[in-house]
């Protein structure tokens, strides 16, 4: 006799946990970015636990739901926000040497190409996720020009996309759990037709 047995999945969607994870995180980066504040221990706190660990834990969670999307962004972007504030905290530990500009303008250049990747994989998913991740592209690019280059006036300009790149990351979050309570469209993500 041959039986077998099937688990259904009855999890919540993690999406948008780590939706928020990155947008709160990211608009309050990048309002310093802008010139308001100066890097602070709000920003590390928030990268730590809302960028990364909670991001870390969606992502985790997609892979029950058999997302390798969900799964790749939500747990590299949490490790992102990681190793950012290892970058920041490491040498004023006096465990490494500060990385100066030129080496945080491939960091962040290769995020951008890393983000680039995962833009593409949007055009099969909403239009709410391709202005994140087209932001993102967006942004991690500014910000590394102007490392590159020494204008500070990308890092500004970046600041601003990014505050973009941020709420619309919380929208789209809060459109899904609303959507979802709703049982119907309250806030539109603008599905993509698949062929």
């Amino acid at each position: 006799m041959n039986s077998e047995i099937r688990i259904k999945d009855t999890s919540a969607n993690p999406a948008p946990l780590g939706l928020v994870g990155f947008g709160l995180t990211t608009i309050l980066l990048n309002i310093h970015n802008v010139g308001l504040y100066p890097n602070n221990s709000m920003i590390l706190g928030m990268g730590i636990f809302v960028g990364g660990i909670a991001q870390i834990i969606a992502g985790i969670l997609e892979s029950k739901k058999n997302n390798t999307f969900g799964l790749t962004a939500f747990t590299a972007y949490g490790s992102f926000w990681l190793s950012l504030v290892a970058i920041w905290t490491l040498p004023a530990l006096g465990l490494a040497e500060k990385a100066d500009e030129t080496a945080m303008g491939f960091y962040l250049a290769i995020w951008g190409l890393f983000t680039f990747g995962m833009f593409i994989g949007t055009f099969r998913l909403s239009r709410a996720l391709q202005v994140v991740f087209g932001t993102l592209v967006a942004l991690f690019w500014l910000l590394a020009i102007g490392d590159f280059t020494h204008i500070a006036a990308y890092k500004v300009i970046g600041g601003y996309v990014g505050i973009l790149c941020g709420f619309s990351a919380f929208y789209t979050a809060i459109a899904q759990v609303l959507n979802e309570v709703y049982g119907r469209t309250v806030l539109p993500l603008g599905p993509v037709a698949r062929s």
